[in-house]
């Protein structure tokens, strides 16, 4: 399995010490959790659309999954949390996870 998601996670940490208007992902932390959201939404609605065409798919999921990990990392939330959870997750029956979720 590739590292890009460390290396991606590496590169937002730095773009949090960037200016807003140099970069864009600097520009999304500093307009806050709810513009991040916003985007994901957006990514979100793009999957949903090209899911019937693979290159498209690939394209908008790749964009999601950035856009994700952009909240993550403004969030202080490391790749390696998900994959912990993931991991934790592995081997069980879906219904058994859901029915164990707290609330």
């Amino acid at each position: 399995m590739s590292d890009i998601l460390f290396r991606l996670e590496k590169i937002l940490e730095q773009r949090k010490d960037q200016s807003p208007d140099t970069s864009y992902v600097a520009n999304l932390y500093h307009k806050g959790t709810d513009e991040i959201l916003k985007k994901i939404g957006e990514e979100a609605s793009e999957v949903i659309i090209a899911a019937k065409d693979k290159d498209g798919v690939v394209h908008e999921v790749a964009d999601l999954w950035f856009h994700t990990l952009v909240l993550l990392a403004h969030q202080g939330i490391s790749s390696q949390d998900i994959l912990d959870e993931l991991d934790r997750r592995f081997g069980e029956s879906g219904l058994t996870e859901k029915a164990n979720r707290p609330g």
